[in-house]
C-alpha cells in the first residue's frame, strides 16, 4: 500500500509544483494584481482557430519555465475568442473578454499578449515570437523595469 501511495506521489508532486494559476475573472485579476503589486499578463487569443495563439500556449505558456517563473511573478488572464460551438464561453465572458478587447487591443491581434501594471497602465505588449520560454519571460520583464 505505502509502495503505490509512493508512486502517486511522486507522480502528482510535479504537476502542483509547476502549476500556474490564470485567473478566471478580469476583475478579480486586477484585484489580486493591486494586491501582490504583481503585473497582470493579458493574453488575447483564439484557443481553437489561431496557430501562432496555440504554438504561443505549447511553447510558452505550457512550458515549466514558464510555470515556474509566472507563479512568483505575474498574474494571468486569457481573454479567448473560441470560434467552435464546443469550446463557447458564458455570454458575460464574451462580453467581457470583447470590452478588454476595445480597452487594450482596438486592432484584434491574435495572439496579442499585453503587459499591464496594477493600475491598468499598459507597460508592453507582444505577439507569439519562435523563441524559447526563458528568452520570452525575459522580454516580458524587459517591460518591468
Amino acid at each position: 500500500m505505502t509502495k503505490y501511495l509512493a508512486y502517486i506521489l511522486l507522480f502528482f508532486i510535479p504537476l502542483v509544483t509547476h502549476s500556474q494559476e490564470w485567473t478566471a475573472d478580469y476583475k478579480n485579476a486586477v484585484a489580486l494584481s493591486k494586491e501582490t503589486q504583481k503585473p497582470i499578463i493579458l493574453v488575447f487569443a483564439g484557443s481553437d482557430w489561431c496557430v501562432p495563439c496555440i504554438k504561443l500556449d505549447r511553447e510558452i505558456w505550457q512550458s515549466n519555465e514558464f510555470k515556474t517563473h509566472s507563479t512568483e511573478h505575474y498574474v494571468l488572464y486569457k481573454a479567448d475568442f473560441p470560434r467552435k460551438k464546443a469550446n463557447r464561453l458564458s455570454k458575460e465572458k464574451v462580453a467581457s473578454n470583447a470590452r478588454l478587447a476595445e480597452m487594450f487591443n482596438p486592432k484584434g491581434y491574435f495572439p496579442f499578449v499585453v503587459i499591464v501594471d496594477p493600475e491598468q497602465q499598459v507597460i508592453g505588449t507582444m505577439g507569439y515570437e519562435k523563441i524559447s520560454p526563458e528568452q520570452y519571460v525575459t522580454r516580458i520583464n524587459s517591460y518591468l523595469k
